[in-house]
């Protein structure tokens, strides 16, 4: 039998140790860099249970395997065993402590034409209006005890007046809970917002009423400020730049996109260029380059200074300085924080004379967001921002390691940089798209085809030209100047939107897929960290299982039917395989997720033919020998409660279906939310509500 000595991890001689032994032994120094895979996996645990965990129990678990570690300290293999039980409880326990900390209260049902008052945290600009942001609310009608810490409330029209964070409005507005989820497995709203302590959402009637004060709010002023300063610098960015070219200045410096107009926010998607706009390394990275390249060429000018310091130490300082203020105005967003716990890691590693860019910085980046932010695990910037960075550094390393740098290169030359430049995009941009694909499609359901090509041209045109005008701006913003660098600015940005609606053009310049299951996405996620967090030949075990992932797609079996939480609209799978919907008017936000998870772009004709025969009252839905009715009007019910062995109904049943084996009615849709049926060759099927795939939970409560 192999024992190992933790002290000294001695093997015994009697017999050779096997390969995994001897390769896991090999890179003891990588093993740091699973613990938040550990943390994630316990997250991830948390979330996926169906109801809460009893308190304490992840600390608890942390308790005992901690003392487990101690016990087992000098076996090895037991040791490891305990700290990665103790990694994930640790994730485990986050969650529910962050869980516990933002609990408050939720609207339980819609309020029509209350009047709301409260303080706004933030107002962003949308294509037709305002959202404003409120907390320290007061509604009309509602106790204290059961209103919402924050409401979101869009104002439509552009004459009301732009009201700045601190300043307290009043306005009438029908608020919302937060939604689930339109389809079993869908993207979770009503979560997102519980996290961000979001209890309602709504339009409002009108414009806003400025008032006075209703209560010494305290705290929140440095917040406040910086939510002043950052709608102060889009406010100078629009009236700088005209047109869309100021909104995607906005969107780039300050991380506002709700004025984009949709046309161009498809473009730019369709054509793989989204992450440009989403601030993340790339942004924070030319941010801090900027400063610290600007700061260190004006040192470099005062010769007392640049002969008896360390300029460099100095510059990057200022690059620190920097991308604070980037990271705040920007909002502070999952990749902006990654990115700037990244780059602080980078300028630490500067002034330390260390090596700057390796994936124990990236780990040490996804510890503090999983441990402060953990529900952000189940968001897609997270996802693909640490999928890509992750990638790329692994990347980096096979190039460092290997020595792919050519003694013989000019850097001098403009040919060879140019050379090397376009190499490295190329490079950059495959490895980051493959690496973050199957994120898209699990969340997306969308592949950009001409990714690369747009952003072989995008990616330097934003490095080289938009982002130094964008910094320049901010500089110049203290003396009134910007328009000397937003002109420039928006120059590249027009051609930035101008190769987005090119590329975007080509025909399929978007593939759409099914929904990846989550077995998928979680065997992705596996086989890709395996990949690249090990260095030996080992890692190569990750590929394949990466790579058959990412075929998971085509494996779901999509719906047969659908029906939404409020029976409103309806879904059938036709003869030729493709979803058909009953009204592309009614409950269209659900519609278009429906078809986006089934990879349509648009719904099958809802016409009579073999497998559908529809009144005015209702549909009969024909399929493998099932009779589906679906019933829109309480009057069918008498016929259809005699002959269909399904039957679902948007108005309550009241009366026995003894032909029916399945009967859902308005009162099941209201307790579990959107359903989906799936048929089997049998005859049988299976039911999927959204009720049973939430569960439980503080963010998704019982009816």
């Amino acid at each position: 039998m192999v024992e190992i000595s933790f002290d000294d991890t001695e093997i015994d001689r009697r017999e050779k140790p096997s390969y995994l032994t001897v390769a896991f032994l090999a890179e003891r120094d990588r093993w740091p860099l699973w613990i938040p895979v550990g943390l994630g996996i316990g997250i991830a645990l948390y979330f996926s249970l169906p109801m809460e965990p009893a308190p304490y129990s992840g600390v608890l678990a942390m308790l005992i395997s901690a003392l487990a570690a101690l016990v087992v300290r000098r076996r090895l293999a037991w040791f490891l065993s305990a700290l990665a039980v103790l990694a994930v409880s640790a994730g485990f326990s986050a969650a529910q402590l962050r869980s516990a900390l933002v609990d408050a209260p939720v609207l339980t049902k819609q309020m029509r034409a209350a009047k709301v008052s409260g303080r706004v945290v933030a107002n962003e600009i949308r294509v037709a209006g305002q959202r404003l942001l409120l907390d320290h609310v007061r509604i009309n009608g509602l106790d204290r005890g059961a209103t919402p810490e924050r409401v979101r409330i869009t104002l439509r029209g552009e004459a009301q007046k732009r009201a700045l964070p601190g300043e307290w409005v009043s306005l009438r507005a029908t608020l919302s809970p937060p939604s689930p989820p339109v389809a079993p497995g869908a993207f979770d709203f009503a979560r997102q917002a519980y996290f961000k302590r979001l209890g309602g959402i709504g339009f409002a009637y009108g414009g806003a009423r400025f008032i006075d004060p209703v209560e010494a709010a305290g705290g929140g002023d440095w917040g406040l400020a910086l939510g002043r300063l950052r709608q102060a610098v889009t406010g100078r960015l629009r009236a700088g730049l005209d047109g869309e070219a100021g909104d995607v200045a906005a969107a780039l410096l300050t991380g506002e996109r709700g004025a984009i107009s949709k046309q161009t926010l498809a473009a730019i998607r369709d054509a793989g260029l989204a992450h440009l706009l989403a601030i993340s390394g790339l942004h924070m990275g030319l941010f801090a380059g900027v400063v610290f390249f600007a700061m260190r060429a004006a040192l470099a000018l005062w010769e007392p200074v640049a002969l008896r310091h360390n300029i460099k130490k100095w510059a990057a300082l200022a690059a620190l300085g920097g991308m604070t203020f980037y990271l705040f105005l920007s909002g502070a967003t999952i990749p902006t924080q990654r990115a700037y716990m990244m780059g602080a890691l980078v300028i630490g590693a500067v002034l330390l004379d260390r090596t700057a860019i390796s994936m124990r910085s990236v780990a040490l980046a996804a510890v503090a967001v999983l441990l402060v932010q953990p529900e952000s695990l189940l968001g897609p910037s997270f996802q693909m921002s640490f999928a890509a960075v992750v990638a790329l550094v692994a990347a980096f390393e096979i190039i460092r390691e290997r020595s792919w740098k050519s003694d013989t290169v000019n850097l001098y030359h403009w040919t060879d940089s140019f050379r090397r430049y376009f190499i490295g995009v190329c490079m950059m941009t495959v490895i980051a798209n493959l690496a973050t694909g199957p994120f898209a499609i699990y969340s997306f359901n969308r592949f950009a085809v001409y990714g690369l090509a747009a952003n072989l041209i995008a990616v330097p045109l934003t490095a080289l030209w938009i982002m130094p005008w964008g910094v320049a701006a901010l500089a110049l913003m203290l003396f009134g100047l910007e328009a000397l660098a937003l002109a420039p600015m928006g120059w590249g940005i027009e051609g930035l939107i101008a190769v987005a609606q090119t590329v975007a053009a080509w025909p399929g310049a978007v593939t759409l897929l099914p929904a990846m299951p989550v077995w998928g996405i979680a065997a992705a996620a596996a086989g890709g960290l395996w990949f690249c967090l090990w260095r030996g030949a080992w890692r190569w075990a990750g590929a394949p299982v990466f790579a058959l992932a990412l075929l998971t797609p085509a494996l779901s079996q999509p719906p047969d039917l659908l029906v939404n939480g409020d029976g409103k609209l309806f879904a059938v799978r036709m003869a030729s395989g493709e979803l058909a919907l009953s009204s592309r008017k009614a409950a269209r936000f659900a519609g278009d997720i429906w078809l986006r998870r089934v990879g349509q772009r648009e719904s099958a004709p809802w016409l009579e033919s073999d497998r559908l025969r529809c009144d005015r009252v209702g549909c009969i839905y024909r399929a493998q020998g099932r009779v589906v009715a679906l019933v829109r009007d309480g009057r069918a019910l008498a016929e259809d409660c005699r002959l269909a062995s399904i039957v679902i109904s948007a108005v309550p049943v009241g009366r026995a279906c003894p032909s029916a084996s399945l009967v859902i009615d308005r009162f099941d849709l209201w307790r579990n939310g959107a359903h989906a049926l799936y048929f089997d060759g049998d005859g049988g099927y299976r039911v999927k509500t959204v009720a049973a795939i939430r569960g439980e939970r503080p963010w998704a409560p019982g009816k």
